[in-house]
């Protein structure tokens, strides 16, 4: 019942960033995804992923979305329509989506889990898995993470200057 429950609102808040314009709404939306996500992982069993999934994409990855969303030039005139105008089209599939997936549970026979080991899912695996092989891309993500941020940071200033804003230059912050 809960599986259901929290799939369904992992699909709805992945849906919902689709279609919301302003980019705040989309990260709540994309926050409550991440959490309904981590719901999944935790009944499933699988702890360790649920944890990682809150610390890393809900606390780390939001956090750093949500101070990029605040470089955003706030007066764009496309924030202030609530709704995108697909959203009817987005609901539609939306309907449709949860349509096949009824009539699938409905038809379908019950799925039989597969058998794991007691400590395959344990910190200690993950650990010696993530070290062996994927630390490098680990770091590799941390870097591009941020270089985007820089990057970023040089455009809105590059654009603050160009349109004579206060506190775009070293020497208004400095003087």
């Amino acid at each position: 019942m809960f599986l259901s429950i929290f799939s369904f609102g992992a699909l709805a808040g992945a849906v919902a960033m689709f279609f919301l314009r302003h980019p705040m709404r989309v990260a709540l939306a994309l926050i409550g995804t991440m959490l309904s996500l981590a719901a999944i992982y935790a009944q499933l069993g699988l702890h360790v992923i649920a944890v990682f999934q809150v610390l890393i994409y809900v606390g780390a990855v939001m956090v750093f979305m949500i101070y990029a969303i605040m470089l955003l030039d706030v007066r764009d005139r496309s924030f202030t329509e609530r709704f995108s105008p697909l959203l009817v089209a987005g609901l539609a599939g939306l309907l449709l989506l949860v349509a096949v997936l009824v009539d699938g549970l409905l038809r379908g026979e019950p799925v039989v889990a597969p058998v794991v080991r007691e400590d395959a899912f344990s910190v200690g695996a993950f650990a010696t898995a993530f070290m062996d092989q994927f630390w490098v891309y680990f770091a590799l993500a941390a870097v591009l993470l941020l270089v985007a941020e820089i990057a970023a940071s040089a455009v809105i200033d590059i654009r603050r200057r160009s349109q004579g804003l206060p506190g775009a230059s070293r020497e208004n912050r400095d003087g």
